[in-house]
């Protein structure tokens, strides 16, 4: 029971501490569940956000979903979720009580563009640390670049085409890729 109690109040804490959603969570995460508390491999918390990415809901949750079975099993899954859904939950239900009134403060539109600041901060930091981490293949690098550009050319001519297409297609090549190694190696015995 203590086990469950330690993952459900990191969970909390993850949750509570996190702006910006999935992506500004993902510096937190692997600080706390890889750095500190040692609960997933660097490689292993890659892998996790790339299935945490690849399957629908939000990324957050998806990931906590994840950890907390990978640790505890069902019970572990549903207290993790449950865990950083809570504070979200929480802020967002006390702020639609005041809603017209909490928009009309100045302190508030001026703290939220600082929070909007700090999450680009935590978005680029965690693209940046899982793209130093990431395993260097010609694969990854082509993808990598491919993307990259893609974003850039649609972006500048104002394409509009959602991130959820990139992340289909790179694992539809990843899939393909794979698939033809294996058939490969089928045809080489």
């Amino acid at each position: 029971m203590k086990k469950h109690l330690h993952l459900f109040f990191t969970m909390l804490k993850i949750g509570l501490f996190t702006f910006g959603g999935g992506y500004g969570m993902l510096a937190l995460l692997e600080n706390e569940l890889v750095t500190k508390k040692k609960w997933l491999e660097k490689e292993e918390f890659i892998d996790m956000v790339a299935i945490a990415e690849s399957t629908p809901g939000p990324l957050a949750v998806n990931a906590a979903t994840y950890i907390g079975y990978r640790l505890h099993g069902v019970l572990g899954a549903v207290l993790s979720t449950v865990a950083v859904c809570i504070p979200s939950f929480v802020i967002i239900y006390l702020i639609s009580l005041f809603f017209d009134a909490f928009l009309s403060f100045a302190a508030v539109a001026y703290a939220f563009r600082g929070i909007q600041v700090a999450v680009v901060y935590l978005i680029l930091s965690a693209g940046w640390k899982m793209l130093r981490e990431t395993e260097k293949t010609p694969l990854s690098v082509l993808l990598f670049v491919g993307v990259a550009a893609c974003m850039i050319l649609f972006s500048v001519f104002s394409v509009s085409f959602s991130s959820v297409f990139y992340i289909l297609i790179c694992g539809a090549i990843g899939l393909l890729v794979y698939a033809i190694g294996r058939l490969r190696k089928k045809e080489g015995k």
